[in-house]
């Protein structure tokens, strides 16, 4: 099996999106095939060979069916990361390949997931869970396109290198979104770090991970760390009786001025570098990042 390339492009899939879950004797079936297929291209290529596929979506999008779940369902992709999961259970040193994470409650326990196996490896790993907060972090608050992430598997090698595959939903238009990063082509977390966005409905979105939002990064930084709250939030009270255009991502009763204010003061008093250390600070979510937006 050759290598994936990894071209500067963007991959698109359209999966509807669905409810419920895999029949036991299904999954049961694709945690073995996952096991098999995954420990062959270990052996033959290494694990940074299966990352490398992981990231890549049109394979990812393979697997799934190879593995035998429904090609035209949301759940591929939680399914398939489930599976694999499942299947290396026991096996992550043999083959040197983890997972962490996972669907709903489970994607919280990734940073423990990936703690846990630092020390069975008598490592600190604290640069992944690093690396996984912020990935969540950008999908669900730097990139809000619409889509509520809601799936996030984090996929490492003993030697540190990672991907992450998450998944976003759309309960209004019916449709899911899936999100590739492979850490290797992450030069910056916060300019351009996915090796795609998969999805087939675009519509209106503040992106801020765009290199073209980069004046934007520069300025919302500047606004969080070196202006007084206080004039941050005079800014912001005027939008509250400010009508936008249908069309604009952000409505002005999504503004709650007073709700900021404790944010602001510690993004003010900490003073984090640069944006991406706005992004990292605990309270900065996809609402603080919207306000800022506007006044920036």
């Amino acid at each position: 099996m050759p290598p994936v390339p990894h071209a500067n492009r963007t991959g698109y899939a359209s999966p509807p999106l669905h409810w419920g879950k895999a029949p036991r004797w299904l999954f049961q079936r694709m945690v073995r095939l996952a096991r098999e297929m995954t420990l062959a291209i270990v052996e033959d290529q290494g694990p940074e060979a299966m990352l490398g596929r992981l990231s890549e979506p049109a394979w990812f999008q393979a697997f799934g069916c190879v593995l035998g779940f429904d090609w035209h369902s949301s759940g591929v992709t939680t399914t398939a990361c489930g599976a694999l999961k499942e299947g290396l259970r026991g096996l992550e040193k043999e083959a040197g390949l983890y997972v962490a994470g996972g669907k709903g409650a489970v994607s919280r326990k990734t940073p423990s997931e990936i703690t846990l196996a630092g020390e069975a490896l008598g490592q600190d790993l604290s640069n992944l869970v690093y690396a996984s907060r912020m990935a969540a972090k950008v999908d669900s608050s730097a990139l809000q396109d619409g889509y509520q992430v809601y799936h996030h598997s984090f996929f490492f090698t003993v030697s540190g290198k990672w991907a992450v595959v998450q998944q976003g939903m759309n309960e209004e238009s019916g449709y899911a979104r899936r999100y590739h990063w492979l850490g290797e082509r992450v030069a910056s977390f916060v300019e351009e770090p996915h090796s795609a966005v998969c999805c087939d409905s675009t519509g209106a979105v503040l992106n801020l991970v765009a290199s073209e939002s980069r004046e934007s990064r520069q300025t919302i930084a500047h606004i969080a760390t070196e202006e007084r709250p206080e004039a941050v939030i005079a800014d912001l009270h005027p939008l509250e009786t400010v009508t936008l255009p249908h069309r604009h991502h952000v409505a002005a009763e999504d503004i709650r001025p007073e709700h900021l204010a404790r944010t602001l003061a510690a993004t003010y008093e900490q003073k984090p570098a640069g944006f991406e250390g706005v992004l990292a600070m605990p309270g900065v979510g996809a609402k603080t990042l919207r306000a800022l937006s506007l006044v920036a």
